[in-house]
């Protein structure tokens, strides 16, 4: 069973930036690919950002690219997520979650297993 506890965030004005943190226990963290998920009132849940095992390759849905990075340790069994250039439509509760890729040759999209608690970010106009 692994266990995720996001933190960080808050509100935030239009261009600000932010930091998400998530501290990993349990399991084999690097047997895991992460991703940060983000769920807004009246929408769907969405796939903002994904890192693989080794934290090589990253994926980035098209509303966040250029605006987010995506990030991991190892050693530390952290993931994080650094958000530039706010917008208000980025605010949602954001959760880490860990899981693997739903097909081969691609890290998304990624088949979630666990996940958060969540974290709110709020982005005022």
């Amino acid at each position: 069973q692994v266990r995720l506890i996001e933190s960080g965030g808050g509100l935030v004005q239009t261009g600000g930036s932010t930091r998400l943190s998530c501290a990993a226990s349990g399991g084999t963290f690097t047997d895991y690919t992460m991703a940060w998920l983000r769920l807004a009132p009246g929408k769907e849940r969405i796939n903002v950002a994904t890192i693989s095992w080794s934290g090589d390759s990253t994926y980035y849905d098209q509303s966040v690219t250029g605006r987010f990075t995506i990030s991991r340790d190892n050693v530390k069994n952290m993931v994080w997520l650094q958000m530039d250039s706010l917008k208000p439509a980025d605010t949602a509760v954001y959760y880490c979650a860990a899981g693997f890729p739903e097909r081969g040759g691609a890290i998304a999209p990624m088949r979630t297993l666990y996940w958060g608690q969540g974290a709110q970010v709020t982005v005022s106009s």
